[in-house]
């Protein structure tokens, strides 16, 4: 299913799930994923604002839902996977089948050896135990990575263990590198050739500052192309986001120049981002480049 929107012009992915649950009162040091079991009517709700926001594709709230975060929490990577999965999918069926639903894996919070002392076998055996949770689900995403070898691990239990498509999006910094040096070259080559659905960036940055890195990108693969960028930055002050919804929505307008397929929002972005970049997108349209790599 998620190839075939592929074939639109557009994808259009949610906004940010920290996000809502912090505006929901979501407590400092609370684990987000318990939320799905504890309190379904609030994820559903959550789910259904991006739904009728104009997303495409939402993403379940299991970021975190990996054996180590999960630690001493009383529940297991099944439990918390399989009821984030059923409350985004009861999102879906409210709104009369109108999404995709992400399995949305984020790192796993332990470095990978040589920096750290998480081995390679280790990191896959905990992203298989996911990914094989969350087989109900249309689409699996890892997203906010920021060490190849471990996104590689992730890409390859989920090739290995499902069926599903899968889209790989890293974080970058203002030089153009991840937090553990990985080029945008390197990230294009290596998950296009182990066989990644799509592509491309989210969080660290805004659109404005994340222009940059998508040029390069672009340059480097012909697959689809994903940015899910930040509100901005954030005030070193306030800790708010910079950038509000329309801006956010003329600052994503100027990148469609880049032949990206799929646009969505990360850290600061509600329903009214999404809905402003549905409502650009649908005056505007998108810009189809056939890129040669």
């Amino acid at each position: 299913m998620f190839r075939e929107l592929l074939k639109k012009d557009y994808v259009i992915f949610d906004g940010a799930m920290g996000t809502m649950l912090q505006a929901a009162g979501m407590k400092m040091g609370e684990t987000p994923e318990l939320l799905s079991i504890t309190d379904p009517d609030l994820l559903i709700g959550i789910h259904s604002k991006y739904i009728e926001a104009g997303a495409d594709v939402i993403y379940a709230n299991t970021f975190g839902a990996n054996r180590y975060k999960l630690e001493g929490s009383g529940r297991t990577v099944e439990e918390v996977v399989s009821a984030s999965v059923a409350n985004a999918k009861e999102a879906v069926r409210r709104s009369g089948g109108r999404a995709l639903v992400a399995l949305d894996i984020g790192p796993i919070g332990q470095l990978l050896e040589p920096t750290g002392t998480l081995s390679f076998d280790e990191a896959y055996e905990m992203f298989a135990e996911i990914v094989n949770a969350g087989k109900e689900a249309d689409l699996i995403v890892f997203e906010t990575m920021t060490d190849l070898l471990e996104v590689k691990a992730g890409l390859l239990a989920a090739k290995e263990n499902t069926d599903l498509p899968v889209v790989c999006t890293m974080s970058f910094e203002a030089n153009m590198r991840t937090f553990t040096g990985c080029s945008v070259s390197s990230m294009a080559l290596t998950l296009s050739g182990l066989g990644a659905d799509a592509i491309g960036v989210n969080c660290s940055l805004g659109p404005a500052e994340l222009e940059p890195v998508i040029a390069e990108l672009v340059k480097w693969t012909r697959l689809p192309v994903v940015i899910k960028p930040n509100a901005g930055l954030p005030d070193p002050v306030t800790n708010t986001y910079k950038v509000g919804p329309d801006e956010f929505a003329e600052l994503m307008e100027r990148l469609r120049k880049y032949g990206i397929k799929v646009f969505g929002g990360c850290c600061g972005t509600t329903p009214d981002y999404i809905k402003a970049l549905k409502k650009m997108l649908e005056e505007k349209g998108n810009i189809s480049i056939e890129r040669q790599v």
